[in-house]
């Protein structure tokens, strides 16, 4: 194995511990550590979706974090109790965090499915989290319609412009993606028929989403539908298993991806993006290493194990100005931005595990 890839493993199991906290929760970057500079942006808030890949990211490299996490989570976030929802983020305590109530229905999907990852071989050891299953999986069912969410709800990548629309009963592909899942899985662990019957509906919705004419899923589709790219549909094949890698529909949202937000190998989240984590976002967003590793893990599943290494190794190659920890962003120009990312971290770990880097 290669040096690089030795020492980021190394990196990521020291990063991955020090995001889980002492009450469970599990931090995006835990900036109280020396590692990160003076500069780098407050990122120490929980976002549960992030947490959940890292939940799964710690069971690989066999880090016992998870179930600190679900209790926090149970007991934790603000008005979860009350409303069975999870929205934006939360301060460590379980407050709201920097972004509010925004409602975002994948992240209880994705929690779903890392509970159900980290209890794979032995199912009836998630019942010990039974009441945190019907709160996530029975709060997804009651804020959907049967097209569509009732609250107006927020995409992975927060963007507070794009919410849906109860007007327009539109849907973000990718959470719909993620909950369908979600619901899958825990009624496997619970079987519960209002669960199946949801993710039947929201499978529905998913498969509506793919336009024949433009020849790729739309990121969000309603009676107003958003045409532009986004990278996060690598969700339906990867980790949410809607459709296998070789689905031609699949296939040609692929390209379209490599088409319009993959810029000299890096990808980006979507078209016109301009995120950049420091404020000016005058210059554009940059790449984002963790959809590297996404479309790498994509390949390794299309079993392409050369276009899995080049996105891959794509990342490994830029990453010695953040002292070979791994950034939320890598940008053309004196742009750093937020490093160590966990989540990204998170990702190289399972990247890895699909390339063989990690064994069992």
């Amino acid at each position: 194995m290669h040096k690089k890839v030795e020492k980021l493993i190394r990196l990521s199991r020291e990063v991955i511990k020090d995001a889980s906290l002492e009450n469970g929760a599990i931090v995006a970057a835990n900036t109280d550590k020396a590692y990160y500079s003076r500069e780098a942006a407050n990122y120490r808030w929980v976002w549960p979706r992030d947490s959940a890949f890292i939940c799964v990211a710690a069971d690989i490299l066999k880090i016992p974090i998870q179930e600190p996490f679900f209790n926090w989570l149970y007991k934790r976030p603000q008005d979860f109790k009350k409303y069975k929802c999870l929205y934006a983020n939360y301060a460590t305590n379980g407050r709201f965090g920097s972004m509010g109530n925004a409602f975002q229905p994948d992240q209880a999907g994705t929690i779903l499915w890392a509970i159900y990852y980290h209890y794979k071989n032995n199912l009836k050891n998630a019942l010990k989290f039974k009441d945190l299953i019907e709160k996530l999986a029975n709060g997804l069912c009651s804020n959907w319609e049967g097209k569509f969410f009732i609250p107006n709800t927020v995409d992975i990548w927060e963007e507070n412009k794009r919410q849906t629309s109860t007007r327009v009963e539109n849907n973000h592909t990718y959470t719909l993606a993620a909950c369908a899942r979600g619901l899958l899985l825990a009624y496997e662990i619970i079987p519960t028929q209002i669960w199946k019957e949801t993710a039947t509906q929201m499978f529905s919705e998913i498969e509506e989403s793919y336009n024949i004419i433009h020849g790729y899923f739309y990121r969000n589709h309603g009676k107003i539908s958003d045409l532009n790219i986004d990278a996060s549909l690598l969700g339906l094949v990867w980790p949410f298993e809607i459709y296998q890698a070789n689905d031609q529909k699949i296939i040609n949202t692929i390209k379209k991806m490599e088409e319009k937000i993959v810029v000299n190998c890096g990808v980006h989240r979507f078209e016109y993006d301009y995120f950049d984590s420091e404020g000016s976002a005058q210059e554009g967003g940059g790449a984002w290493p963790l959809l590297n590793f996404w479309i790498s893990i994509y390949w390794s599943i299309k079993g392409d194990k050369e276009e899995a290494e080049k996105y891959y190794n794509w990342v490994l190659d830029r990453i010695d100005k953040f002292d070979d920890y791994l950034p939320e962003q890598i940008f053309p120009d004196f742009r750093v931005g937020i490093y160590p990312l966990v989540w990204t971290h998170a990702m190289f770990v399972i990247a890895s595990k699909y390339l063989g880097y990690i064994e069992n």
